[in-house]
């Protein structure tokens, strides 16, 4: 009996470390950093890569843990957040922010070996995350811009990990995830936008799910679009797209910015969500044609 007990107690301990670190986000911004990563590598580095991975699953883990902490009353008003473990009370708050510190520390020395900026946007993606962008959730919806820069960084990330500089190239990738996640967010923002409400959070450009929401929603999306292809026309230095590339992202993209068009003709919530779905697949496949096309071309 008490061998059972003690399987479910490891078990649930294990569920909550996952949960209050959000590993499965962690692992998709660290798919981001580490394709930004082979798009600036000249040579690959085994070493590199395992400390960029594990730098950037701390930094994001950090960043969420603190996130929850900052948020624990808010999130208990919501049916998404309401079972999270500290509002559930699984997790005590000295306990999630001795996880925040550690990993703080951790992804700031794992990404200082591999070079001091990659470390110093490390750091500066966290002090945004919970000290800009989670404040102001309840305040303005000005917070999604604030809260896409640190967003933005990973991709980006990468490029500084491998070159130890930022240039026109880690700008453009920067400049790419900051565009999309507009409609990204700004979806999400849509189809939970009642359970927000109870949190008190504003995360729509003009506070509710409406026909001006919706439009910049289309326009962010083109944005995103042509942010993806100008590398194709060679104006941004050693990041370079082929053609062929540059119409596989533009037709993915064209996809993207027609579910953003049905959700301003329908403007439901399943509409919203068949957007985001697809923003995701669109920033993941385009990472992938990327990486695929400076090999393969």
């Amino acid at each position: 009996m008490s061998t059972i007990k003690s399987t479910v107690s490891i078990a649930s301990i294990w569920t909550d470390f996952k949960e209050i670190t959000k590993m499965g986000l962690s692992v998709v911004v660290v798919f981001s950093a580490i394709a930004g990563y082979f798009l600036g590598a000249e040579t690959f580095s085994f070493t590199t890569f395992l400390l960029l991975c594990f730098g950037g699953y701390f930094m994001v883990g950090a960043s969420n843990a603190y996130n929850q902490i900052i948020e624990k009353d808010l999130d208990a008003l919501m049916e998404r957040t309401k079972n999270r473990p500290i509002p559930a009370g699984r997790m005590s708050v000295n306990t999630a922010f001795v996880i925040a510190v550690l990993f703080t520390l951790a992804g700031v020395a794992t990404l200082y070996i591999i070079n001091p900026k990659t470390a110093m946007y490390g750091a500066i993606s966290i002090f945004l995350y919970a000290c800009v962008y989670t404040p102001l959730k309840t305040k303005t919806p000005i917070a999604v811009f604030v809260g896409a820069i640190p967003g933005a960084i990973p991709f980006m990330l990468g490029w500084v990990a491998a070159r130890g500089a930022f240039g026109i190239e880690a700008g453009t990738l920067f400049a790419i995830q900051f565009l999309w996640q507009f409609p990204h967010f700004w979806a999400i923002g849509w189809f939970l936008h009642q359970d927000y409400q109870k949190g008190g959070f504003f995360m729509l450009p003009t506070g509710k799910p409406d026909k001006a929401t919706a439009v910049q929603i289309i326009l962010y999306s083109v944005w995103t679009v042509i942010a993806s292809v100008i590398p194709a026309f060679g104006i941004t230095g050693d990041l370079k797209l082929t053609i062929i590339g540059a119409i596989v992202i533009f037709l993915l993209g064209l996809v993207m910015v027609y579910y953003a068009l049905r959700l301003f003709k329908l403007r439901t919530n399943k509409a919203a969500k068949q957007l985001m779905l697809y923003s995701v697949t669109y920033i993941t496949l385009l990472q992938i044609v990327y990486v695929a096309d400076k090999f393969l071309s």
